[in-house]
């Protein structure tokens, strides 16, 4: 048995009837935790313990956090340093700033592992421009190869604690001011222009990265999609051009930057289509509800040309899944 293409949350500190009802649902195949979800050490260890005896193999969970201000569980946890510390490391002495960066990496993956979290959505590759209401301090550097040599030591340093990377927000969420939580950014950047910030995605590919988070930003010049549900951008690009054949997640389907492309049956629809294989809807349990009585992955899928996995109507695996 596969798991389902749905990541979704769940209410509180220990799983309810409905948590329990929805995590047994076919469609769904990963639990994404917040920190409405931490009260301490031993309490997160039996949720996720809960979490993973609903099924059979068993849901994968995840987390975000990266460090900084992006870090769901505090107390019981080292407080990890914004990546942006280890890019200023960088610029003093590469070689220990590498080491240290590897040795973050391993750290949160380790202290997460410990408790049951399958993989955090990390690291993030976005550019410092110094423009983004949502990124700046989550990025490592402006420099798109320190960027590439930084998160390339810290995916490693999360294989050394076996976790998956998922790097992110795919392909640069860094150029535009708008936080596509509460809005919808817009990159009128050329994609020729878009080399810096699609650079380190190469540099980890190449280097086996298990999975990518793909961006709620328009970039109009290449399609009219946003990246997460663009097939341009996740298949023609991110597959065919860059040779990426691990997980891909759309980043929230409930966010703002998804919102204006349809309700949310299309959305995941659209995600789906492009290529994407995690759709994460979290905190909006009654569109949860809607997608798992109204999508048919596989089978209403659109056709957006290009023989789209059309009759793929099997749920597709998670990162981490053999």
């Amino acid at each position: 048995m596969m798991l389902g293409p749905l990541m979704v949350d769940v209410a509180g500190t220990e799983l309810d009837p409905e948590d329990r009802e929805v995590l047994a649902h076919p469609l769904v195949g990963s639990v994404l935790l917040f920190t409405r979800n931490y009260r301490d050490l031993e309490q997160v260890t039996a949720l996720c313990a809960a979490i993973r005896a609903v099924r059979s193999p068993h849901l994968m969970i995840a987390v975000d956090h990266e460090g900084g201000r992006v870090q769901r569980f505090r107390e019981g946890f080292t407080r990890l340093p914004p990546s942006r510390s280890l890019g200023r490391r960088f610029d003093e002495d590469k070689r220990d700033a590498l080491d240290l960066t590897r040795s973050v990496g391993w750290l949160m993956a380790s202290e997460l592992r410990a408790v049951g979290v399958d993989f955090s959505f990390a690291p993030c590759v976005d550019l410092d421009y110094g423009v983004s209401e949502i990124i700046g301090d989550r990025s490592f550097h402006r420099d798109p190869d320190s960027v590439a040599a930084l998160g390339a030591a810290y995916m490693l340093g999360m294989r050394d604690a076996g976790m998956a990377a998922i790097a992110k927000h795919f392909p640069g969420h860094g150029a535009v001011i708008a936080d596509s939580h509460v809005a919808l950014p817009i990159d009128r950047r050329e994609f020729v222009d878009m080399e810096g910030d699609i650079r380190p995605y190469r540099l980890l590919i190449d280097n086996n990265l298990p999975g990518i988070m793909a961006a709620h930003v328009v970039y109009p010049a290449v399609d009219a999609l946003p990246a997460s549900l663009s097939r341009r951008w996740i298949t023609d690009i991110l597959r065919v051009e860059m040779g990426f054949h691990g997980c891909v997640f759309a980043d929230d389907l409930s966010m703002a930057g998804a919102v204006a492309f349809g309700d949310v049956v299309e959305r995941a629809r659209l995600a789906y289509a492009a290529g994407c294989d995690v759709l994460p809807i979290c905190n909006d349990r009654a569109a949860v509800s809607t997608v798992l009585d109204r999508f048919k992955p596989g089978v209403d899928t659109p056709d957006l040309g290009g023989g789209v996995r059309g009759g793929d109507a099997a749920p597709r695996r998670v990162a981490g899944r053999p």
